[in-house]
């Protein structure tokens, strides 16, 4: 595992009764460190413009200088030039896609290995995983690939909704869709609820925030897992490029 690689993945940027990221303002100060400029990925959204300024509003707020990598005259030049990196969250086939087609995830894949935080919520933590199989997003546009940046080795199931038994709803829950991911696929999935985030440094993988998480493993019963739990061997840490 790079030592340097710092990962801040959270399940949703805005829970109930919470503004936009009030819910990991202290998680994302103490994660930032000395960072003071953010690059930050809008492509999730169709309004890149009004995505671009919320999250600039968010974080002027806290004391970071962001820029947006849709406006940048050269995104790969700006992802080199950074403190950290941030990709918010919407469509995850949009945001793929945009990425694929703009050639940034090697630039990014590189950049956070040279040891810039990163920073995902929702689909921006769905493109941090090998791949972005277990999003539940509608695929609205077609990416080249499914294959994302794998920053970390496990695949993210965000806003993971456990199966109500009061239910009348004959639809799959989310537990069966991971179930059937695993039936064709190897890769551990972290299905974080709403308010649950993961933060990936010092040869750790830390579950935080309020709601805990559940794992899968193919062929393995699922775990429960609660905040303050350290989950790599259960989910698998990341490697140095």
């Amino acid at each position: 595992m790079n030592p340097s690689l710092r990962i801040l993945l959270v399940s949703n940027s805005t829970v109930h009764g919470c503004g936009y990221l009030d819910h990991v303002e202290e998680e994302i100060r103490n994660f930032l460190g000395r960072a003071r400029t953010i690059l930050f990925f809008p492509f999730a959204l169709h309004d890149r413009d009004g995505y671009a300024a919320k999250a600039k509003e968010r974080f002027t707020s806290m004391g970071y200088a962001v820029d947006s990598a849709h406006a940048a005259r050269s995104p790969k030049q700006a992802i080199a030039e950074t403190d950290a990196i941030f990709i918010g969250g919407g469509n995850t086939f949009r945001l793929l896609k945009a990425l694929q087609d703009l050639e940034l995830l090697e630039p990014i894949r590189r950049r956070v290995h040279a040891g810039a935080p990163y920073i995902g919520s929702s689909a921006g933590s769905n493109v941090a995983g090998p791949t972005i199989k277990t999003t539940k997003d509608m695929p609205i546009v077609q990416p080249r690939s499914f294959e994302a940046l794998g920053l970390v080795p496990f695949q993210i199931s965000p806003h993971y909704l456990d199966p109500d038994p009061a239910s009348t709803h004959m639809g799959e829950t989310q537990e069966e869709r991971i179930l059937q991911f695993l039936e064709e696929n190897e890769t551990p999935v972290l299905g974080m609820r709403e308010g649950a985030w993961v933060v990936v440094e010092n040869r750790s993988v830390m579950l935080k925030g309020s709601t805990g998480a559940r794992i899968f493993r193919r062929g393995q019963t699922p775990v429960e897992v609660v905040a303050g739990d350290e989950i790599s061997g259960l989910v698998g840490a990341p490697n140095a490029i």
